[in-house]
């Protein structure tokens, strides 16, 4: 799944907000936000960040520079490790057109030592949002992992799967809480057609962003 192809997948399937979210790097974020813009999408630069407890939090910017400047501060945040492309796969970097630039050789797929506790923060530092990750899943996720919602963490809402049970969203500690979906996607096939709205005053990047920070 290289930027472009993921960009063209998104116009096919009739989206119009769209964002890339690799594993701990912004790295194809540029070439991803070009192939979409082609297609009349509005994109945004995003990371998926692994903490420390080992809870995925999105992480959502306006543009790539904003997000190269957050990964630059997550980079030195990584543990010294390098990846092992035979069992992890190759970490490409590529252009719009799907040229290769390049090999990622740091280990992307673990967890950093940043704390749940600091991300909320940190993104809004560098201009971005940031919200947990399919917090019904049994791993990776802030529910599996603490089992109970913590407000005080600076979330003002959360992304459930598109799986997620009826009966999830009535648990106590959500009352109150927005609760969004995403595609997720891992691969072309996983993207799907546009299910759901947003109301916002002008199609922007940072229209999204506050948006997601609870200042619609």
């Amino acid at each position: 799944m290289t930027p472009a192809n993921l960009a063209a997948m998104c116009a096919l399937a009739g989206l119009d907000i769209v964002a890339l979210t690799d594993h701990n790097t912004c790295g194809n974020c540029a070439a991803f936000c070009r192939a979409a813009e082609e297609r009349d999408l509005l994109a945004l630069a995003g990371m998926e960040l692994c903490t420390r407890e080992e809870i995925h939090v999105v992480c959502l910017f306006p543009t790539p520079h904003h997000g190269e400047e957050f990964e630059a501060y997550v980079s030195r945040r990584l543990p010294p490790l390098s990846n092992h492309p035979a069992v992890f796969g190759h970490q490409i970097y590529m252009d719009a057109g799907n040229l290769v630039l390049g090999e990622d050789p740091r280990f992307l797929a673990g967890h950093t030592d940043i704390g749940l506790e600091e991300v909320s923060r940190l993104a809004a530092a560098f201009g971005g949002a940031a919200f947990p990750a399919h917090i019904d899943r049994p791993s990776f996720s802030l529910l599996g992992v603490l089992g109970l919602w913590m407000p005080e963490l600076g979330f003002p809402l959360a992304e459930v799967s598109r799986q997620c049970p009826p009966e999830f969203r009535l648990r106590p500690d959500l009352a109150g809480l927005r609760l969004i979906t995403n595609s997720d996607a891992h691969y072309l096939d996983q993207v799907w057609e546009a299910e759901h709205t947003m109301e916002l005053p002008e199609r922007t990047a940072a229209a999204v962003l506050y948006w997601l920070q609870g200042t619609r």
